[in-house]
């Protein structure tokens, strides 16, 4: 491992700390980077998430793809955690801690749009972050796209109905334009372009590939540490204005997320799945897709509601605790 990697939890420590600072210090800065979005998709932050995950795209063998479904249990594993556990979990958490552990000091409305935005990011299972984890985990690259692809297109028919089911109400629309700009900003676009390269590298060597994806790498980890400048930038106010709040919706959202890998990687051992294809399918279930769940939360209950904040917080979480579970992953790879 080189030093990026090997100290990545330092890095990002800092990245959190020159995010907040940064965006106190610089908030028009912040809110000019911030505004540059379409889709309620940041396209700056789109830029460097393609950085993480391109050279995982140049990995991907479209002539492997097929042996997939030869051992589909790591795809039935994630489909099951991301759609038949992980939104109905993360209703009981929110409902457990804000209408009752927490119910002393959070007002009842405020306790249902916070409930209402851990519910719409269980019910979003991520699709470009994944591809990052995958690869810090050194993770099957053809297993992970087909999981991550038949994950948006299930999305597309159930995102819906479990969230107006679980929200209690019946006008829970899919904001369309962010599901698809999403998919193809970090699916389909940084898909061809790795295609286009691994052919052309496998022209020039044998090894051409791997060199080439070994000089990437240190770009990766620079890719996820901006993004976590401009996240915890962009929030930097609310987390200086909020603090207490901020820390009452992480608390069931880390354990929500530490609870569905545990259950997942206990069901990837029962299947005895392979270790790169076991890490991957495990993070898949507990990672999210926070911008169609902020999207969501900010047409229904509006940009300033309890809803919107939580999503918000989800996105503050979510990389310092995937963190964690990439190190736990690692640690209990079988040794050679």
């Amino acid at each position: 491992m080189g030093i990026f990697e090997r100290f990545l939890s330092v890095w990002v420590a800092l990245g959190i700390g020159a995010g907040v600072g940064l965006g106190l210090w610089l908030p028009s800065l912040f809110q000019m980077v911030a505004a540059i979005e379409f889709a309620h998709v940041n396209l700056v932050v789109a830029v460097l998430i393609w950085i993480m995950i391109y050279p995982m795209m140049i990995q991907i063998d479209w002539s492997a793809i097929k042996d997939v479904g030869k051992k589909p249990q790591g795809l039935i594993l994630t489909l099951v955690i991301n759609w038949l556990i992980k939104p109905f979990t993360m209703a009981a958490l929110g409902v457990l801690f804000f209408q009752y552990l927490f119910a002393p000091w959070v007002d009842p409305q405020s306790a249902k749009e916070y409930i209402a935005g851990m519910i719409l990011l269980g019910v979003a299972p991520c699709t470009a972050m994944v591809f990052v984890w995958s690869q810090l985990v050194k993770g099957d690259a053809n297993y992970t796209l087909v999981q991550v692809s038949v994950n948006d297109l299930i999305m597309i028919v159930a995102f819906a109905p479990i969230a107006a089911f679980l929200l209690g109400v019946t006008d829970v629309t899919v904001p369309w334009e962010t599901l698809l700009l999403s998919t193809v900003l970090y699916v389909v676009l940084p898909l061809c372009a790795g295609m286009a390269t691994r052919h052309a590298l496998q022209k020039r060597s044998p090894g051409a590939i791997s060199h080439f994806v070994a000089q990437l790498k240190p770009w990766s980890i620079v890719g996820l540490i901006a993004t976590v400048v401009l996240l915890f930038g962009f929030q930097a106010q609310t987390i200086i204005d909020q603090p207490a709040v901020i820390g009452l919706i992480a608390i069931p959202l880390i354990l929500q997320t530490y609870g569905i890998f545990f259950i997942a990687w206990l069901g990837a051992k029962m299947f005895r799945l392979p270790h790169n294809v076991a890490g991957p399918a495990c993070l898949i279930g507990t990672s999210n897709f926070f911008e169609l769940a902020v999207a969501v939360a900010i047409s229904l209950f509006g940009l300033n509601s309890g809803a919107a904040l939580a999503t918000v917080v989800g996105v503050l979480v979510e990389v310092p605790v995937m963190l964690t579970l990439v190190a736990i992953v690692n640690a209990w790879k079988p040794k050679t």
